[in-house]
Formats: C-alpha cells, structure tokens, sequence
C-alpha cells in the first residue's frame, strides 16, 4: 500500500487535486482511500473516504484521562465531565488527523491519498510525533517505571507526591501510538505531493518544502503547477498574467524534482469529470530519501562524520545541541531531534558545516572508549 500526503501553500487547490488524485487512481482500478476534513461529493466503486474527527477523538481522550484520574479527582472534590458538556479544544485538529493517518494506513487499500493542511502547518503535523515522543522520554523515561516499588519511601524522603502508575501507562500508551503514525509517516512508501500556483511565492514554498521535508526524512515525488494560464492570448491583460506565471512555471522547471503542469479550467472545477482532467499523470517508484551515513575518519583526522543529505546549496542558520543519545537539529525553521547512531554515542560534537547541500557533522570519539583501528 502507497500513502501520498498532499499539501501546498493555502489556496493553491491542494484539496482539490487530492480529490482528483484519488478519483483518477480509483477509476483505473485501484482501491484508493481519501482522507480529508472536506466534504467531496464525487463517487467511484473503488474510493472510500475518511473524515478526521477532531471533536470526537478530544471528548474520547478528555473521558479516558479523567477515569484514569479519578482517585486524585476524587480527593480534590472536582466534579468529574459528561461528554455532553465537552467541546474540542483548539490544536485538536492535528491530532485527529494523525489517527486518521494511522487508521488509513491499517486498512487494505492499495492506494491512501490524504489531504493534508496548508504546508507550513503540515510540515509543523509530520513533525508532531517525533516531537512528542522526545517530550514524553525527557518527562517520563520509561526505565523510571522500575522504581514504581519504591515511590511510597521516596515520596515520604523527598515530601512530594511520586508519579503515579497510571501516569506512567498512559505516557506508554501515547508512545505506541505516536510511535505507530511515526512509522506511517517515515514509511519508504510515503510520499509528499506540492501543489503550486507559479508566481512571486511558489519558488520559496518549494525549497521550504523540501528543506522541511528533508530534516523530517521525507520525500517529494512530484511538484503540481496548477491554474496555468494560456499563453499567446490576445487580451493584453491575460497575456500579462500569463507572461508573469510563465516566468515562474520556467524557474520550477529547473528543480531537480518531477513536475506536473495542469491548465486553469476557465472556472473552479464542476464535478467529478473536470476532476479527471486535473489529475496529474503517474509518477514512477517513490523518490528514495537519501541515507543519512556515518563515515569513518578516524586514520586520516580522529573523527567520524554524520552526512546529513539536504536539498540543494541551502544556507541557513544552523544549531546542534547534544542531549544525552540525541542530538537537537534545527536548520533555518525546522528543527528535529534525532536520536545519534550507536557509533556516535560515545563521541563528542566537535563541528558542523553545510557543504553542498550536505550537512557535515563532526564527532570526536573518546579514547578510553574508541580504539584507533578495528
């Protein structure tokens, strides 16, 4: 099963193209799912949707939480919730939309095409599970359960409440689960699809795409230039527009990435056939993401070095911070932790550098640790 994760800056018909991406596959035989917080109205054997929930998921886990926490309720004489007086909270979107994500990816259809928010707040969504599971493992740390036996003696000698048991499953049960969407997420057989309309801003909202993409180790398989406006006309105003679109359509042809060129309907898509005609063709194999290597320099200069592969000569402002086994990587607005190789463990960060796109992270091993040759 593939997954493709659409997105694009807002207004620029991701929604629509997700649609017509999902109609087109599912005509030619494929049994697609489409995911997506939008109502659609086309229809085909093949295709099914799913419609993320936010207010549902959020009253579902606000009523776990507070079962699971009724004894410290209880001694507080807080009256506990009904459903009925809940609301969702704002930021419950995103999480809806990742168990939609994993919920897709457990059914059997060969092809899930999801519908995801404009880009930067869908850069910010991929990210989202990582980010949780390294907040979850600095609070809580899973070995620290061992010690459940001795909370009460450590609660009398530190005189404050130890965390309670419970605390503990439900951080265990937010791991598998985040654990879970983050595999979907990094699977090789997904894949992130970029709607553009060309202009002053579509060059920008793809190198931040596929720097984001990158640092999240995902990767693009095709660019989408929708509303292309024919050239040639004889009204000098739309030939103005034209002119313009055109210049910037030819500066994204020059990315090393696949490009889909779709021509502007005259008028928004009406049913499901003009949907056809906006579907972009095919693309081959996914676009492998380049392996992020450790390479052995010890004989020539005492140090191992992490290549970090990004797109293009980007120059951005860069931070390392080592935190235990992970290291915190931001590049320009995007930042990931990233848990070190074994190898550089037990290694210290003695540099980085962008070369070429690559980011060249130097480590000095330990000499009580690392021996000279193998």
């Amino acid at each position: 099963m593939g997954i493709m994760l659409v997105t694009g800056p807002g207004g620029a018909g991701r929604t629509t193209l997700a649609a017509a991406t999902a109609l087109s596959e599912a005509r030619a035989g494929r049994r697609v799912l489409l995911v997506s917080e939008e109502e659609t109205t086309v229809s085909d054997g093949n295709l099914r949707f799913l419609r993320p929930r936010p207010g549902s998921d959020f009253r579902r886990e606000f009523l776990d939480l507070q079962a699971r926490s009724s004894a410290a309720l209880d001694l507080l004489g807080a009256a506990p919730f009904e459903e009925a007086e809940l609301t969702e909270l704002p930021g419950s979107r995103p999480f809806a939309l990742l168990r939609a994500l994993r919920d897709a990816a457990a059914g059997d259809h060969e092809l899930v095409v999801v519908d995801l928010p404009p880009l930067p707040e869908a850069l910010a969504l991929l990210a989202l599970p990582g980010q949780l599971r390294r907040y979850l493992r600095r609070l809580l740390p899973p070995e620290r359960q061992a010690a459940r036996a001795l909370r009460p003696m450590l609660a009398q000698l530190a005189g404050v409440p130890m965390p309670a048991q419970w605390l503990y499953g439900t951080a265990a049960r937010w791991e598998d689960e985040l654990a879970a969407v983050q595999a979907v997420i990094e699977d090789p057989s997904t894949t992130v699809r970029l709607v553009l309309e060309p202009g002053p801003a579509a060059a920008r909202a793809l190198r931040d795409a596929r720097l984001g993409l990158a640092v999240q180790r995902l990767s693009l398989d095709a660019v989408v230039a929708n509303r292309i406006l024919p050239a040639g006309s004889g009204d000098p105003w739309l030939a103005g527009l034209a002119a313009d679109q055109h210049e910037h359509l030819a500066e994204l042809r020059t990315a090393e990435v696949a490009l889909h060129e779709l021509p502007h309907l005259g008028r928004a898509p009406r049913g499901a056939e003009d949907l056809v005609r906006l579907a972009p063709a095919r693309t081959g194999d996914p676009v492998p993401v380049p392996e992020w290597a450790v390479e052995d320099r010890r004989e020539q200069d005492g140090v191992l070095v992490w290549h970090i592969p990004l797109p293009g000569a980007v120059k951005e402002e860069l931070s390392l911070v080592r935190r235990g086994d992970e290291l915190l990587l931001t590049v320009g607005a995007f930042r990931r932790g990233v848990p070190l190789p074994g190898a550089l463990r037990r290694c210290t960060v003695t540099g980085a550098g962008l070369v070429d796109g690559d980011l060249r992270v130097r480590f000095t091993p330990d000499p009580g640790l690392w021996p000279r040759t193998p």
